[in-house]
């Protein structure tokens, strides 16, 4: 059983998505600590209702990321985490964090990496003209939206779509993703030496998971 530890700062659509999954029987995964840098963020209720520790640590209390960092990384390991899942957490994480938890950490991303880094990422989709937008699950890394690309969903841009529009076509293939890839992780399925992702035992299904939720 692999034992996760989300970081958000906000709504907690892509945690509910992980938490709903964890109720699943035989999902080989579990949530052991949702951590916010933001106390009013809605997805720590969507933690305590589910019964899932959470823990504050707001980065507005720190002098240094660093510091804000190490004290992430002491409460998840208080907590027995053994793998992270971004969702949602709108901190720039420095080397201190990343090679902490080097390999062991998720993002993911509201574009088909790697177009549209940063922010403002559907307005960018549309002003460009692309007709195919998603999503990116990829290994976290020091650069911004960047690492190894784990498996990728793909949305239709519509010709009259609003940036809202898009924003949520791409969020329902995000809840569909998520939990998908981290099962196949926590399976063994999904590994990674260095920045080489591997794929093993992968059925049919498997395979189709990473093409498309």
């Amino acid at each position: 059983m692999l034992t996760l530890g989300v970081l958000i700062s906000g709504r907690g659509t892509n945690l509910q998505s992980l938490i709903d999954a964890c109720t699943l029987p035989n999902y080989p995964a579990r949530i052991g600590l949702v951590i916010s840098n933001k106390e009013k963020a809605a997805g720590l209720a969507r933690a305590q209702k589910a019964g899932i520790p959470t823990k504050v640590v707001r980065h507005k209390d720190f002098e240094a990321r660093e510091a804000f960092e190490r004290e992430m990384t002491h409460h998840l390991k208080a907590h027995d985490v053994d793998f992270i899942c971004n969702a949602g957490f709108m901190r720039i994480l420095t080397s201190t964090f990343i090679d902490a938890w080097f390999n062991r950490q998720l993002n993911i991303h509201p574009s088909l990496l790697p177009s549209f880094k940063g922010l403002n990422v559907h307005e960018a989709a549309i002003e460009s003209g692309v007709k195919i937008s998603g999503c990116t699950i990829h290994y976290s890394r020091v650069e911004l939206d960047a690492g190894p690309i784990v498996a990728q969903a793909a949305v239709p841009v519509l010709p009259d779509d609003s940036a809202e529009d898009l924003a949520a076509r791409v969020l329902t293939a995000e809840h569909a993703l998520y939990p998908k890839v981290v099962r196949l992780i926590a399976e063994g399925k999904i590994s990674i030496e260095g920045d080489v992702v591997h794929y093993d035992g992968l059925t049919d299904t498997d395979q189709s998971i990473l093409l498309s939720p």
